[in-house]
């Protein structure tokens, strides 16, 4: 038997499962699908791999199949779980939530900036999973996280990154926006201010992610392809403001920071990011008239300007194509009409120098 995992605490992803993937031995017997899993999970007990299995977190040679199904040899299989290594008890918080869509199945949810997505060290409450927690027992009394496993949390983005996310109100939809999530096909899309003119009009950056491996709460590139995980971000210039550029970035992998390292590593580090160095004047003028607007921006955007914008998934019943948009937060907006108005003015005076 092959024991390969596929996402490791050390190579982060921005989905919060993880991906096992098991080949069964030529020599196996036939023999139940959840008692031969529970014999390779440690700690696992056999009413949770039903449930598991029952919901869809586990495939044979990528098909849902039930808890008595007979395993063959060579079978291929693939069971997600849970990936956070925190897992700590979830306090149900009254939050509010700004929810773009709803269904039975799934909710969307616009989170705003200086919002922890969930629950982890030095912050045990006031996560948005804490008010779904909260919102969804509403609706479900008694649901808890043996029912619906982490809320239906599937995906997260950073702290400061305002935007989309998709929870599931289902096992079932979890599983099913789970596996689009692992097999690339979810829509992304970001908008960021950058520094740097970035020059070509559109591009793809590609490069292996881990940890850093001075700063542990960094992440970075590693070219060579012997360390992290492959990722690929597709970006496009949407405006040019000289010494900051307005991108587009489409994800096609989802590792953490992924925005927030491909850019730094292409020499445009995210505007005000503080962890990469962003909150730094990094193009631009020596005089201080030019200085002091920076840090009036700074002040209109205290955070890294990255919002997730767009989100398309396939609807886990439904089977319908569904694409979400949420317009800019109000400080971005802000920093990025200070630049334009900026550039406009010096530009016409015929001031802008390197």
């Amino acid at each position: 038997m092959s024991d390969e995992l596929e996402i490791l605490a050390d190579e982060p992803s921005e989905l919060l499962y993880e991906r096992r993937t098991f080949t069964v031995n030529k020599g196996q017997e036939p023999m139940r699908i959840d008692k031969w899993v529970q014999m390779h999970l440690e700690g696992a007990t056999r009413n949770k791999i039903q449930k598991g299995i029952e919901a869809g977190f586990l495939t044979v040679n990528g098909k849902v199949v039930k808890s008595n199904y007979r395993i063959k040899p060579e079978d291929e299989i693939v069971l997600m779980s849970w990936q956070n290594p925190e897992h700590t008890q979830l306090k149900k918080e009254d939050i509010p939530l700004n929810i773009v869509y709803e269904d039975a199945a799934v909710l969307v949810i616009n989170k705003p900036a200086n919002m922890v997505v969930h629950p982890g060290v030095g912050n045990y409450s006031g996560t948005l999973l804490n008010g779904v927690a909260y919102y969804l027992d509403r609706q479900q009394p008694g649901l808890d996280e043996d029912t619906l496993p982490r809320y239906g949390l599937v995906h997260r983005i950073d702290k400061n990154t305002t935007g989309l996310l998709v929870i599931a109100k289902t096992a079932e939809a979890a599983a099913h926006l789970a596996r689009q999530f692992f097999n690339h096909t979810v829509q992304r899309k970001y908008i960021a201010l950058v520094w740097g003119d970035v020059i070509e009009d559109e591009g793809t950056i590609t490069g292996h992610i881990a940890r850093h491996r001075q700063h542990r709460k960094m992440f970075d590139v590693y070219p060579d392809g012997e360390t992290g995980k492959h990722a690929i971000t597709h970006y496009r210039v949407l405006e040019r403001f000289h010494y900051v550029t307005l991108v587009e970035c489409i994800l096609e992998t989802g590792r953490t920071h992924q925005i927030r390292v491909h850019m730094k590593y292409a020499g445009h580090t995210l505007f005000n990011d503080h962890e990469y160095g962003g909150d730094a004047i990094l193009k631009g003028t020596i005089y201080q008239k030019y200085k002091q607007f920076v840090h009036n921006c700074f002040e209109l955007c205290p955070r890294c300007a990255l919002h997730a914008q767009t989100l398309g998934f396939v609807h886990p019943v439904t089977g319908k194509s569904l694409l979400f948009e949420a317009p800019l937060p109000t400080d971005m907006e802000k920093v990025i009409e200070k630049w334009r108005q900026y550039v406009h003015a010096v530009i016409g005076n015929k001031k802008i120098t390197e």
